[in-house]
């Protein structure tokens, strides 16, 4: 399996990331210089996570120190749902390549389908979903701004050579399909949930049939969302029987097996890990393969379990309902 994807512009990007979602900014720089020592070339960083400082400290630490070249690098980040505004878009993503200490981008992506009324920069950032927090019931504030204003700030930086490739994050294929209707330079990569069970094979189906790549975030499912009370081990894939099987069967761990299978569909993922030795196992997912029944057997785990749910966390932790799947 070739652990880099062609996308439909000609660039490739490793099938295998880093996601910097949740990761605590005091480990940052060191975590990114040994995943750099390990071999990871793709990072996955956004806006809203807060932490884009510290992961360019550690990407200007590992070039300094001659680990890589920054053309051997995959530096995505994301444009916040309060910067959709054509005059926001530009400079929001001048501010991540500040944090990240970039001249460019590799990926830049528009986080959600989610419009929300502008915080200026100097007044909070990163501005997280609350227009004003100290409200006396803070919401989030919607601005009804057209993705298609949104798209056409994106594709300029592009023309202005401040980003390689444009995309989209948690999407649907009505909205993808109406993009495409406009778009100059088509999207690159949708980047969505994924894993045994969210399997969106439809939606794979249709951005295959589009040329644009697919990557999964989550791809262990409920684990990266235990701490935000948004799951309970008790959904874990990692002690599922199915899945314990097939690591025994290849030596592996269950994390292996079920990062593996995310890889061996065509996609890309971006596993989050705080630990040297998490970062090193999720890294031998190339190192074998699964069996066309093993992966058949780890699909049909399938139950359509969304965590990252807007028209469930939205309302719950923000008090406003925002589906954006129904």
């Amino acid at each position: 399996m070739n652990n880099l994807l062609t996308l439909n512009n000609g660039s490739k990007i490793p099938s295998l990331g880093l996601g910097m979602w949740k990761v605590e900014k005091p480990i940052l720089p060191g975590l990114v210089q040994e995943a750099i020592k390990i071999g990871y070339r793709h990072f996955d960083c956004a806006c809203d996570y807060g932490n884009e400082p510290q992961v360019g400290e550690g990407i200007q630490a590992a070039l300094t120190s001659g680990l890589c070249d920054r053309e051997d690098l995959w530096i995505t980040s994301k444009l916040w749902n309060t910067y959709h505004a054509a005059e926001h878009v530009r400079p929001a993503l001048e501010k991540s390549l500040q944090d990240l200490q970039l001249e460019y981008l590799d990926l830049y992506l528009i986080h959600f389908p989610i419009a929300s009324k502008f915080v200026p920069f100097d007044h909070r950032y990163p501005p997280e979903w609350f227009f004003d927090p100290a409200a006396a019931t803070p919401q989030i504030e919607i601005d009804p701004i057209p993705i298609r204003e949104t798209w056409e700030a994106m594709e300029d930086l592009v023309t202005r050579g401040l980003v390689k490739n444009i995309g989209i994050c948690n999407f649907n294929c009505s909205l993808i399909r109406d993009l495409l209707s406009y778009a100059n330079i088509r999207p690159s990569v949708l980047q969505v949930e994924l894993h045994p069970r969210l399997t969106q094979e439809k939606l794979l189906k249709y951005c295959r049939q589009e040329e644009i790549a697919v990557t999964g975030f989550s791809p262990l499912g409920a684990e990266s969302y235990y701490s935000i009370g948004m799951a309970s081990p008790d959904q874990s894939l990692l002690t599922n029987p199915a899945i314990v099987k097939i690591a025994s069967s290849h030596q592996r761990t269950p994390a292996q097996i079920v990062l593996r299978w995310g890889i061996q569909r065509g996609t890309a993922i971006v596993p989050k890990t705080s630990t040297l030795d998490r970062l090193q196992e999720n890294f031998g997912v190339y190192e074998f393969v699964l069996a066309e029944d093993e992966m058949a057997a780890i699909s049909a785990l399938n139950s359509n379990q969304r965590y990252n749910d807007p028209g469930h966390f939205c309302e719950i932790a923000f008090n406003t309902f925002f589906p954006i799947y129904e």
